[in-house]
C-alpha cells in the first residue's frame, strides 16, 4: 500500500529559460509534487518522523530554485525529483514545474515528470 503526500502550487522566484531576458532576473516558477509514502505508522503514532515532511521538502525545493539557474524546466524538474528521491526517503515522485505567463494566451507552460518506482495501489 502506498499513500501520496503532496505539495500544490508552491511558488518560487528563480532564473529559468533560454532567452537572454529570462536570464536577467528571476521569474515565477510554480511546482506541484506528489510523493509515495506509507502514512499508516505516522497516523497511528501521530509521528512526523514516520512520514514525508512536506515542509522540509518545500524548503529544499525553494532553496534549490533560488540558488540555481537552469535553462530548461525539464532540467529543473529532474533535479527536484532526484533531490526528493535521494534526500527524503521516497521511492517515487511526480514533479510538475510550470512557468506562469511564459507563452502568450496561456495560463502556464511546463513539464510533468515521474521518477522512481511507484508502489502499486490496492484494488
Amino acid at each position: 500500500m502506498s499513500d501520496i503526500v503532496f505539495i500544490r502550487g508552491l511558488e518560487a522566484r528563480g532564473i529559468i529559460g533560454v532567452n537572454d531576458w529570462e536570464r536577467e532576473k528571476p521569474q515565477t516558477i510554480r511546482i506541484d509534487i506528489d510523493m509515495s509514502c506509507d502514512t499508516r505508522a505516522a497516523a497511528v503514532n501521530d509521528d512526523l518522523d514516520k512520514t514525508v515532511n512536506y515542509r522540509a521538502v518545500a524548503k529544499a525545493v525553494l532553496r534549490h530554485i533560488e540558488e540555481s539557474a537552469h535553462l530548461l524546466v525539464e532540467t529543473l524538474a529532474d533535479r527536484i525529483a532526484t533531490m526528493i528521491l535521494e534526500d527524503h526517503g521516497v521511492a517515487w515522485t511526480r514533479v510538475r514545474v510550470s512557468k506562469p505567463g511564459a507563452v502568450r494566451f496561456s495560463d502556464e507552460v511546463g513539464v510533468e515528470i515521474e521518477r522512481g518506482t511507484r508502489p502499486p495501489f490496492p484494488a
